[in-house]
């Protein structure tokens, strides 16, 4: 099911606010494409004009930056300890922006969108 993001059919005072047109297509957005702990699975989704975004679906492996040694490498995630986007996706491994995951290096913050940018990017927490 699509995710209308039009105009609201209610004013600010409650009232009802009668429409000049109908819905449109490009006021749909695309349903949520969660990003989950697991071998390595990927989707490539078509955008407005014709190009393409990589959205990861599963991946079990992030690129993890340290930076108080100034190197950056790939580490296997084991769990997602706290999601400030949604608690429920703490207990269902769904990663996002900001979410901090558990690596076989440490804790780390994810700084990427898995679901935009077809990667996990995180840098080590202390």
């Amino acid at each position: 099911m699509a995710i209308w993001q039009g105009k609201s059919k209610r004013k600010s005072t409650g009232g009802r606010l009668i429409s000049s047109r109908a819905k449109r297509r490009f006021e749909i957005s695309n349903e949520l494409q969660n990003t989950k702990i697991g071998s390595e699975q990927n989707k490539v989704a078509r955008t407005r004009g014709g190009g393409s975004k990589l959205r990861v679906l599963t991946n079990d492996e992030a690129t993890i930056t340290d930076s108080a040694k100034g190197k950056t490498f790939k580490s296997n995630i084991q769990e997602v300890i706290d999601n400030p986007a949604n608690m429920n996706y703490v207990r269902q491994n769904i990663i996002t922006k900001g979410a901090v995951i558990m690596t076989e290096a440490g804790k780390a913050r994810v700084t990427s969108r898995p679901g935009q940018s077809g990667s996990i990017n995180a840098v080590l927490i202390d």
